[in-house]
């Protein structure tokens, strides 16, 4: 077929900035240095890190993490026009606003809920408090400022327009949900003040003021009269199960429990278990759409839940069933970068950060947590982080992240999607998966074998390999 010069010019600056709009990878090819034969013909190159991870590595990374996060959120209070810092907090002037920096990272979006996630869980591994420092400051900082910040909207009804709007006014699932676990699982580690002030009420949205479908299942108004979305399977899940766990009220687990298999019966494809990204009461046989991050949140809220479900629970099987049949589909689908793409199921979308860090954690997390074989899930694990580290630069800075998304209706929207360092998104999860792929490389339950250029996650009880007829 001949092309026109005129289209081929086009195609040519379509590709461009299709380039340009996905970071670049660190430098390669890469040749795995666990093999020691350099000169070994049968030895390939890759596109990523292909080798075993190194703790020490991962943790220097995810400390890059944690300093650019630190340095992009500074918790002082100033006024809007001109920046100048405000220093009477007994009366509140109406430009009084939250200090931001060009990033603008919001210290209350729940994005910023699963990085204090993703930094619970470093702290956690690594033994190091500088992790939950960041923590301690921002929910320091609520419990301070949240009073001057109350009065400053009784004062003057800025409504959103007040930086604390999602604490004193939460009008979603995204303004309460994810936050409302942080603050929980902070509580639980000891980390920061007493916030259960504020837990009850974004507790209390989200269990009893969202709206939801007539069969309990949490919903939206939008883009139609009657939505879901799979993402508020994260922004509601989570707190509920946590609600659950620090309450010890067996309604809340059964909720969460409810909640993940409803959600599952309307978005998961009864086949694969691959998650559409949203369904519209008013068109139930509407085409589906596989968004990756959307997955990554389904998952992510299954093993959340899962943590801290109790074993004698009904729903504890039905969980885990779900769980493992997504991770199947979701570990069939990852690229040879380890990374998987931007809708899950098309290999011509880009490779995208926030989904594949999700992922990564999930799968690692199941492995350590005995909910899937070590066997092959290790590995697939090990190449999530070998893909995901060529994406933390050397600022801390986590590149290729999908900037926030609506539920849309058409691929075209999913497809060109930017992506952006100051996608939040893909921080939390990136804090995770390498947290948990620390805890993988140290778990005692299996050996991780070098052999044949590759490697193999072999369980302990799981009987002598040998390799006689390689040598």
């Amino acid at each position: 077929m001949h092309l026109k010069p005129r289209l081929l010019a086009s195609l040519a600056a379509t590709a461009c900035a299709f380039a340009l709009a996905v970071p670049a990878h660190a430098d390669g090819p890469y040749r795995n240095p666990d093999n020691k034969n350099r000169n070994d013909p049968a030895e390939g190159t890759y596109p990523v890190p292909y080798k075993k991870p190194v703790a020490a590595e991962i943790t220097a990374s995810l400390q890059r993490i944690r300093a650019y996060l630190e340095s992009q959120t500074p918790t002082r209070i100033v006024h809007k026009d001109g920046g100048a810092p405000v220093t009477d907090f007994a009366t509140p002037v109406a430009d009084a606003v939250v200090a931001g920096m060009d990033s603008d990272l919001g210290l209350q979006v729940y994005e910023m809920g699963v990085v204090h996630a993703g930094l619970l869980k470093a702290a956690e591994v690594t033994g190091d408090k500088r992790f939950t420092d960041m923590t301690a400051r921002h929910f320091n900082f609520f419990a301070e400022r949240l009073p001057y910040f109350r009065a400053q909207e009784q004062r003057f009804h800025l409504e959103r327009a007040n930086s604390f709007s999602r604490f004193l006014d939460p009008r979603s699932l995204d303004d309460a949900g994810s936050m409302c676990a942080a603050m929980m699982r902070a509580r639980r580690a000891g980390v920061g003040p007493d916030l259960s002030a504020q837990i009850k009420v974004c507790g209390d949205w989200v269990a009893r003021r969202q709206f939801r479908l007539a069969d309990g299942t949490l919903a939206r108004q939008r883009p139609q009269a009657v939505s879901l979305w799979a993402d508020d399977m994260y922004m509601g899940v989570p707190a509920l199960a946590e609600l659950g766990r620090m309450s010890g009220q067996r309604a809340y687990f059964d909720d969460a429990v409810k909640n993940v298999l409803q959600m599952s019966s309307y978005l998961a494809d009864p086949q694969t278990g691959l998650y559409t990204h949203g369904w519209n009461a008013n068109n139930p046989d509407a085409p589906r759409f596989y968004w990756a991050r959307a997955n990554g949140w389904a998952l992510l809220s299954m093993a959340d839940l899962l943590d801290v479900l109790p074993k004698d629970h009904p729903g504890t099987p039905k969980v885990l069933a779900q769980l493992r049949k997504s991770l199947r589909a979701v570990a069939e689908l990852q690229s040879g970068s380890g990374l998987w793409h931007q809708m899950i199921d098309r290999s011509d979308s880009y490779l995208e950060t926030s989904a594949s860090a999700i992922f990564t954690y999930v799968i690692a997390h199941a492995v350590n947590q005995g909910w899937v074989s070590p066997s092959t899930w290790g590995s697939v694990a090990q190449a999530g982080w070998a893909g995901l580290s060529t994406r933390i630069n050397d600022k801390g800075q986590v590149e290729g992240t999908c900037v926030g998304t609506t539920f849309a209706g058409d691929q075209v929207y999913y497809y060109n999607r930017p992506t952006s360092v100051d996608a939040l998104h893909g921080y939390g999860p990136t804090l995770l998966a390498g947290a948990e792929i620390i805890r993988m490389l140290n778990n005692p339950a299996f050996s991780i074998e070098y052999r044949v250029r590759t490697y193999h996650y072999v369980p302990k009880d799981g009987g002598q390999t040998s390799y006689r007829e390689h040598h």
